[in-house]
């Protein structure tokens, strides 16, 4: 079935030259075009397009607030903001609202990759109900006592780039969606940022109190009876996005992998943090059905929702515009044999990291433990060095704990 694609833009030689780029692509898309976003309502009213793709500045309606009521009307539809015209405070207002940022102009290969990549994620999740709500969401709520000191060491004249930085990079909500908004074509930069840190000292520290004080790009974890379940789950991130980093270290000096590594282990379970804070009670009742049964943690989940919390976390993160690398170790840590590859990735440098985390914690396992996939690393050549890495992981955690 043909996706369906609705662009929006007042300059009509804008959409003229759209139309003449996606030309050979009628076949596979459904593309309707139309000069303003009144219009653009009305045509999502006679058939909802799949993805939304909007100038900023236009009279009347901006792509700010068009892409708002697609978000409240539309939530399954994936937005994307095409802008060249915009200062900092018009894009800013859209953080919440858009999935990605292109700019202006933008090169045909690059608009082309954004769409067949967005297209196909909507294959991603069969469950409707879920694909509404994660396209719907626009930010993820942070652990209270994280959340608390970062309002608390903005409000400090005397904060520093590095206090903020270490702050944000501590919880996976914050990570990923500054940096969904850090690699935004938007801010053209020449290479992707896949550092927290760097992010922040990108931005700017007036930029970073924008978000967080008056925007309120990030939110704190309001969920009842949860916050101890998040609270795990936070411990869980971070040690394994630090395992996997070191496991990555110790294999190669490829700063790609090592970055990526850290970033996916840290969102590996972006997924479940999705779930407890969206589904409560229901996804409490998945938890708590694992655990008693002794079976795997996405064992329930599949047959409750259709999909995975791994599903549901690379779903999202394909929709920030992450890359592949860490789309891949999202979904694919728990189940290494339906990934091609001949090397060490980060969704396997994540797999052994989540394993080795709970050989440590066995209490911390929600129902029954993740299994090493030996024949996969057999497969690669890592049987011996996996060894040395889970010795490496171990004294990482055991110093972790004595701080």
């Amino acid at each position: 079935m043909k996706k369906n694609i609705l662009f929006v833009d007042d300059e009509p030689n804008i959409l003229d030259g759209i139309k003449r780029m996606l030309r050979p692509f009628r076949e596979a898309y459904d593309i309707r075009f139309c000069e303003n976003g009144s219009r653009a309502l009305e045509l999502m009213g006679e058939q909802p397009a799949d993805v939304v793709v909007s100038d900023m500045r236009m009279p009347g309606m901006d792509g700010a607030a068009l892409l708002n009521h697609v978000q409240q009307d539309y939530p399954h539809a994936i937005r994307i903001m095409l802008t060249g015209q915009a200062d900092d405070t018009a894009v800013l207002k859209t953080v919440t609202v858009a999935h990605q940022f292109l700019a202006k102009p933008c090169a045909p290969e690059r608009l082309k990759e954004v769409l067949a990549r967005a297209t196909a994620l909507h294959d991603r999740l069969t469950n409707g109900h879920l694909k509404n709500l994660v396209t719907g969401i626009g930010t993820l709520p942070s652990l209270p006592s994280v959340y608390a000191k970062l309002q608390e060491t903005l409000k400090d004249p005397e904060a520093s780039l590095d206090d903020v930085a270490a702050i944000i990079e501590q919880d996976m909500a914050m990570t990923a969606k500054l940096l969904q908004l850090v690699n935004s074509s938007f801010f053209g930069l020449y290479r992707k940022v896949d550092s927290p840190a760097r992010a922040v000292k990108l931005l700017g520290l007036d930029t970073i109190k924008v978000l967080v004080l008056g925007i309120q790009i990030f939110s704190e974890f309001k969920a009842p009876g949860q916050k101890a379940a998040l609270a795990r789950l936070w411990q869980h991130s971070m040690a394994v996005a630090q395992c996997s980093k070191r496991i990555a270290m110790e294999a190669s000096d490829n700063l790609d992998l090592i970055n990526n590594s850290f970033i996916a282990g840290m969102l590996h379970d972006i997924g479940r943090l999705l779930l407890l804070s969206h589904l409560g009670k229901d996804y409490a009742e998945i938890i708590q059905t694992a655990e008693k049964q002794g079976i795997r943690l996405e064992t329930e989940e599949a047959a409750r929702l259709q999909t995975t919390h791994a599903d549901i976390g690379a779903y999202l993160i394909g929709l920030w515009g992450f890359n592949g690398d860490i789309i891949e170790a999202i979904a694919f840590h728990h189940r290494m044999k339906e990934l091609e590859a001949d090397r060490l990735t980060a969704a396997l440098a994540v797999h052994l990291a989540d394993h080795y985390y709970y050989l440590r914690y066995p209490d911390q396992v929600v129902g029954k433990p993740p299994v090493l996939d030996t024949a996969y690393l057999e497969r690669l050549g890592y049987a011996e060095a996996s060894a040395e890495w889970m010795t490496q992981c171990q004294s990482l955690l055991e110093t972790d704990d004595d701080q």
